[in-house]
């Protein structure tokens, strides 16, 4: 889900330099409710509404724009804060201090750590060199290999930076052997170019175009496919302050290709520097390595081919690197605190961005969804107050005008299902965030009867003695749903008593709409993070940046030096998180503040005055 914007001025970047055409504008990928994982914020929730949402996402992208009739600014006036979604409790008892989350987009830094638990990074930009692609004997000899000049013509041509249609190459020796190597190298260095030989005065001729107009970089005939190579090319993405779908459709669009033939562990946010592992099926490392030319803010290396795609949720989580600026905490607070993330570890409660940023939280949304109920008395004159008609809000507006507020579930069909599903599972999140911290606010920081634990993935309740050999690290709570089971201490009526005051039956939460029967997930209470470390940083200029990037490693830039003295302190922490776990809420008991969008521009505001 994506981070609802920034909290202070960022300087934005488009993605293209040369490559044609604008890239789409596209629905946000539904979330997922559970145990995989999505997003630099760690937030992969869901189950197995990812092939559906593929298949519908083509026809949605082009019906929901965002209701940006208000000003950000405006939003946050009645924007949500913590304690509306749950977000009580603090583990640690040391003094909270203040931070600006997020200044710069680069401050927020996302390494992806894949199944085999090493922390991607993008330090390799070089095409891997697949053995006997060219046989010995037919080695290209001097008289037979592109000049420069002839090189610069042809990517002229397959950028559209040359006036002409077609590039001629005169074939210095006729032979069907230095044709064939000359059709070959220009295929395999020019991505999206196809080649024909002509005859002119006598001389043969190698002429290179564009097969489809200007569908420049339009999908390589199947049969072309080399039969030793892995059917899929796998490499890392680098991309700042664009999220994974905006990004993966950027690309699709440049190599004139659906989008889903593309795979990924998870879904990261846009605002921030993110490094992750993606897959796309028979397009070949050069064809992906050339983007390198044509798009700002993106970087694809470290290819490779293997024979199978990624799955959603396979990643063992993500390794950031967060800087805080302006931060007001002592040497002595900030040392409590991080030692306290250490050692102890944070609530996991779901974040902020899980519940939207306007007046009408997606939670609200989604209760109404569950239990057919609606609020507006006039949809019809609130439609006309709407800023922009063609957003999700203004859908179900419509909806709810043409068919009635007698018939909620077909007027909600309105909306894309990946919303529908996104505002059911806000409502889930709203649920558990507000019964841990009442769990917490009875019981503390450990493990009680009643408590539920996972044993071989299936909830067993504790008794008394069970107890005594459990921590609250061990402790789950679940998400409401018809396939789970509660805890039998009193936090399990206070589920009961909740559900029933949104006119919801907690034993009965099946639907008669598939989609709005949700079954359920258990989720821990507390997660402790792993390889964390933190420094704290002095610097004058607020427009420095503070982490040493990929990109910039790989350009040979220096990292940055940082002051002994300087006008503002920040701290720079790193951590490493598993799937369906939230960042913010880690830097949240770090701070001991309010991360709600809404603070955070108020922070900054006061800052910047």
């Amino acid at each position: 889900m994506e981070e609802p914007g920034p909290v202070s001025v960022a300087v934005s970047g488009g993605e293209k330099r040369a490559c044609p055409d604008e890239e789409p504008k596209h629905a946000n990928k539904r979330p997922r409710v559970q145990g995989r994982d999505v997003g630099n914020e760690c937030t992969n929730e869901g189950d197995d509404e990812e092939k559906l949402l593929e298949e519908e996402q083509e026809e949605e992208e082009d019906t929901v724009a965002e209701c940006d009739g208000e000003t950000f600014a405006e939003m946050m006036k009645h924007g949500l804060t913590e304690q509306d979604v749950g977000i009580l409790k603090f583990v640690s008892d040391h003094e909270g201090f203040s931070g600006i989350l997020k200044e710069r987009y680069s401050d927020f830094v996302v390494h992806e750590i894949n199944k085999e638990g090493k922390i991607l990074q993008l330090d390799d930009l070089s095409v891997p060199v697949e053995a006997e692609e060219v046989p010995p004997d037919e080695q290209p000899t001097k008289s037979q290999v592109l000049t420069q000049e002839q090189k610069e013509q042809l990517e002229a041509l397959q950028l559209f930076k040359n006036k002409e249609d077609t590039v001629a190459i005169e074939v210095a020796e006729d032979t069907k052997e230095n044709r064939t190597l000359l059709h070959r190298e220009v295929k395999t260095l020019f991505p999206g170019l196809e080649t024909k030989t002509e005859e002119r005065e006598g001389r043969k001729f190698i002429v290179a175009y564009h097969a489809a107009g200007k569908k420049a970089l339009a999908a390589p005939r199947k049969h072309s496919w080399p039969k030793n190579r892995g059917s899929f090319c796998h490499c890392v993405l680098y991309k700042e302050n664009k999220d994974t779908m905006d990004a993966i459709n950027v690309l699709s669009k440049f190599l004139r290709v659906r989008p889903n033939v593309f795979s990924y562990m998870g879904t990261k946010d846009k605002r921030a520097i993110t490094v992750q592992e993606i897959a796309v099926l028979k397009i070949s490392a050069e064809r992906m390595a050339h983007l390198n030319k044509c798009l700002m803010n993106f970087k694809l290396g470290n290819f490779s081919y293997k024979k199978h795609p990624l799955k959603l949720g396979e990643l063992q989580g993500n390794h950031f690197t967060v800087v805080l600026r302006n931060i007001t905490g002592s040497d002595e607070q900030v040392q409590q605190a991080m030692t306290s993330l250490r050692d102890t570890g944070f609530i996991n409660y779901y974040g902020m961005q899980r519940f939207g940023t306007t007046a009408v939280p997606t939670y609200q949304v989604g209760r109404h969804f569950e239990c057919y109920e609606v609020n507006c008395q006039d949809p019809e004159a609130a439609l006309k107050k709407l800023p922009v008609k063609r957003c999700v809000e203004g859908q179900l507006l419509r909806g709810l005008a043409k068919y009635g507020k007698k018939n909620i579930i077909t007027a909600f069909g309105m909306i894309p299902r990946n919303n529908r599903l996104m505002y059911i599972h806000s409502y889930q999140s709203y649920v558990w965030n507000t019964m841990v911290s009442k769990r917490v606010e009875a019981f503390g920081l450990k493990a009680v009867e009643g408590d539920l634990v996972l044993k071989g993935g299936t909830a067993h309740v504790l008794n008394a003695e069970e107890a005594e050999n459990h921590s609250i690290h061990d402790v789950v709570m679940p998400l409401p749903g018809f396939d789970v089971i509660y805890p039998t201490h009193h936090v399990g009526k206070v589920y009961r008593e909740l559900l029933s005051a949104d006119n919801l039956d907690i034993d009965n939460m099946r639907h008669k709409v598939r989609d709005y029967s949700l079954a359920g997930a258990y989720r821990r209470v507390l997660i402790r993070p792993q390889d964390v470390s933190w420094q704290l940083i002095h610097y004058n200029d607020p427009r420095v940046p503070l982490v040493h990037t990929d990109v910039e490693k790989l350009e040979g830039k220096p990292a940055p030096v940082f002051l002994k003295e300087g006008k503002y302190r920040a701290l720079k922490m790193e951590f490493s998180l598993p799937p369906s776990t939230y960042a913010t809420m880690a830097i949240r008991e770090v701070l001991k503040m309010d991360t709600s969008i809404k603070n955070q521009t108020q922070l900054n505001t006061t800052w910047l005055n």
